[in-house]
């Protein structure tokens, strides 16, 4: 204990002696049990103190407690019984009779033993006065976290059930206003009572291309017959069919109508393009392609250069996923690349369409009927549907009339704060569209009660977790967009991983998981552990884990910040090659519990998902495994006929690099001893800027800008490489200003493919200029005992 002696420079008598504390101080209590048991040494104590001060003058007041070792009270507690203490006015008949009345030794002893016994009174009356205090005051418990990250894992799942998600859902599902306005209100609301006391609605004004007050059709001039969009003649529509009108429409494309001869063009492929060119005049013809292969953009984008003046999609039979029945479905896309059409730079003058094509989804059986064809089935024994040599083409007259309109689309965005490093943000993003069932939204619900339900019992994350439900992703992505717009300077250097439920369960065959390289090992670990429990109880997949470029709000976030991203899906087919891009296909959502009666699947999804948040959110250093960013580079650099000896050595470099780095971010990650806060702030932020490396200037229409996102294929590679071997068949196709210039038409033709090569070598160089500013981190870190 240390006591701060405060004595009456006059030396005059002492009326009484009563120990007074300052109020003011911010100090702690920390006396030992024995000292508040034994008043009486300590009274003896600084009645001697009192003496010697009164001899030497008070010369020295006496050091003051260190202002480092205490820590600040409430001010509304005036006493502490370790603060400084005072003597108050003096008693001057004392002074003067303690020191100058020529008494007996006798009566001064009696004196000394009453003034002793005065001070003993006192001080046991002030130390019961603070007891009482202190026992009746009501004090707030510090609540006191999970001992272990495995133990608050364990909790966490324990609150997530199927029943919870199930009740989520039906309160969802009994609003009686199903509008993007309602729906959103209701979500703030939710989330509010779920815990989260920071929520943001907010509104964005758009423009949206909606269905026209009449269908959109196809007419066949040689029989004059009348179609819509799903193969039904016009004059036998029924009432039901005018509510499938909002899934029979491109989004955002020119409209009016042609007349036009049906091309059969397959995938739009560059080879499926070429065979039409030479075979025909392709200007103001009308298109039917096969969705798939590629992303519906860039083909657009061909068959534009080509001079075609209309495109029907549609998804061929031997392509769709088991249970999915195309045959009379038309659906929905969007040619919104994302964002408000308004201000997008391809929006144009006249109606401000996205493309000068007239674009219409239509059912296969329309297809089979336009194309003349006789392939039919689905499955392994399947044709695919193509129009037959030498069959005379079909002329048809195409009408699309959309409309264009002005509405507000809504955000509704919560924050779960942490504590360390609350400026770092882990986003988790879903959708709350009206026409998908409210899946999503049960689900984020679920999550965002499970959460803060840990933060009552006393956890507090590290990191800030945000959730966000988008409005207007049908269309083109356009919450998400804009939000991340408004916010790109902050999230550029805070966001840290965005999580995405963009649509969880759309169907219940195949477990997918698509993550960034950077996310690669966390993602495959999480899936493994969840597999180990199977939903069926039978025969388990592997984990299932791509880098694949993902559709949906995650675009904005992963393909223009080069945030890293994760995203856990049940769905009905795998990934591959022809089935890849069939989700830009729009349907009318089964209902949940169509698709997942028992809810089973969304409580998996949701499981995974809270354990992707609870590891990014918590973990002292970041989950990111750089050296599989090298691996992936490597593994896309495997044909030798494109890549050069300079980017062969620089990405063997950065596995090199890479790797060391890896291991000497394990060392902070294992160990609390190497965990000093600003040294692995530090390391966190190289670790959540190295995806920032892979990004372009600019690619090919739907072509994610970020290099590490791939498409599906045989063999992986960049994508920009894919398509830029497809340009230089393309020149020859499509380059019409140099056609009698052989050479300068062989030069231009290849200065895509050596352009995209040096973009990709400048890229992986930034990234292992990157991971070496990492390793200079440990090696000027004091406590590193190892050097380099």
């Amino acid at each position: 204990m240390a006591y701060r002696k405060v004595c009456d420079d006059q030396g005059g008598p002492m009326v009484g002696e009563v120990l007074h504390c300052s109020g003011g101080l911010d100090l702690d209590w920390d006396l030992d049990k024995e000292e508040l048991q034994e008043p009486g040494p300590s009274m003896d104590r600084m009645q001697m103190q009192h003496v010697d001060c009164q001899r030497s003058g008070c010369s020295d007041p006496g050091p003051d407690p260190d202002p480092e070792l205490m820590e600040p009270i409430q001010p509304s507690v005036s006493v502490s019984p370790h603060g400084r203490f005072e003597r108050l006015q003096e008693d001057p008949n004392y002074i003067s009779h303690f020191t100058r009345a020529p008494g007996h030794k006798g009566q001064r002893r009696l004196h000394c033993f009453l003034l002793r016994y005065f001070l003993a009174g006192v001080g046991l009356f002030v130390l019961g006065l603070l007891i009482g205090w202190f026992t009746h005051t009501p004090a707030v418990k510090p609540t006191v976290p999970p001992s272990d990250s495995s133990d608050l894992l364990e909790e966490l799942l324990r609150g997530i059930t199927a029943d919870k998600i199930d009740t989520l859902h039906r309160s969802f599902s009994s609003l009686s206003d199903d509008s993007e306005e309602a729906v959103a209100r209701y979500l703030y609301r939710q989330w509010v009572e779920l815990g989260l006391t920071d929520v943001h609605l907010s509104n964005h004004t758009v423009l949206l291309s909606l269905p026209g007050s009449t269908p959109n059709t196809i007419t066949d001039r040689s029989s004059r017959q009348c179609f819509l969009p799903n193969g039904i003649p016009c004059d036998q529509r029924g009432p039901n069919d005018l509510p499938k009108q909002q899934f029979s429409y491109a989004a955002y494309s020119a409209v009016g109508s042609l007349q036009g001869e049906v091309v059969d063009v397959q995938y739009a492929s560059v080879n499926d393009l070429r065979r039409a060119k030479d075979s025909l005049n392709l200007t103001n013809q009308i298109a039917v392609v096969k969705l798939g292969q590629a992303p519906l953009l860039y083909k657009l984008s061909l068959l534009s250069e080509l001079g075609f003046g209309g495109v029907l999609l549609y998804i061929d039979p031997c392509d769709a996923p088991p249970g999915r029945h195309t045959w009379n479905q038309a659906f929905r896309v969007t040619l919104n690349p994302g964002g408000n059409p308004v201000i997008a730079e391809a929006s144009r003058e006249a109606g401000r369409s996205l493309t000068s094509l007239l674009v219409q989804p239509i059912s296969a059986f329309l297809a089979k009927t336009l194309l003349s064809s006789s392939s039919t089935g689905q499955g392994d024994s399947c044709i695919p549907l193509a129009m037959p040599l030498n069959t005379e083409r079909k002329k048809i007259t195409l009408t699309v009339g959309n409309q264009l309109s002005y509405k507000k689309i809504y955000n509704v965005v919560g924050y779960l704060k942490g504590m360390r490093n609350p400026d770092r943000y882990v986003l988790v993003g879903s959708r709350h569209d009206s026409d998908q069932g409210g899946g999503a939204s049960a689900i984020m619900n679920q999550l965002i009660a499970a959460l803060t339900e840990q933060t009552k019992r006393g956890w507090v994350p590290d990191r800030t977790t945000v959730f966000c439900s988008w409005g207007g992703s049908a269309l083109g992505n356009i919450g998400s967009y804009e939000w991340g717009k408004d916010n790109s300077v902050v999230l550029q250097s805070s966001a840290v991983a965005y999580v995405s439920l963009n649509s969880p369960v759309r169907g219940t065959e195949t477990l997918r998981a698509t993550a960034s390289p950077t996310l690669l090992q966390l993602t495959s670990d999480i899936q493994r552990r969840q597999l180990l429990s199977c939903i069926r109880g039978g025969n388990c997949p592997g984990p299932n884990v791509s880098s694949l470029q993902l559709s949906g709000d995650v675009n904005f976030f992963a393909n223009q910040l080069a945030v890293p991203t994760v995203e856990f899906a049940f769905e009905q087919t795998k990934a591959e090659e022809t089935t890849s891009f069939l989700s830009e296909a729009q349907f009318s959502a089964e209902s949940p519990e169509t698709l997942d009666p028992l809810f089973k699947f969304h409580e998996t999804i949701v499981k995974m998902t809270a354990e992707a948040i609870l590891r990014l959110v918590n973990d002292p250093v970041l989950p990111f495994y750089p050296l599989d960013i090298a691996l992936d580079v490597q593994n896309k650099l495997k044909d030798k006929s494109v890549v050069t000896q300079p980017m062969l050595s620089t990405a063997s470099s950065l596995r090199d690099h890479a790797a060391f780095f890896q291991s000497e971010t394990m060392r902070p990650a294992n160990d609390p001893k190497e965990r000093d806060p600003s040294h692995v702030r530090m390391l966190n932020d190289v670790l959540r800027d190295l995806e920032k490396s892979f990004i372009l200037p600019q690619t090919p229409p739907g072509v994610y800008r970020n290099l590490l996102y791939s498409l599906p294929g045989k063999t992986p590679q960049f994508s920009i490489l894919r398509f830029s071997k497809e340009a230089i068949l393309h020149c020859n196709v499509t380059n019409k200003a140099i056609k009698h210039n052989s050479a300068a038409k062989e030069v231009l033709c290849h200065s895509s493919m050596n352009h995209s090569l040096s973009l990709i070598l400048r890229a992986i160089r930034s990234a292992e200029r990157l991971v070496c500013f990492g390793l200079g981190l440990f090696e000027n870190y004091p406590n590193d005992r190892n050097g380099y």
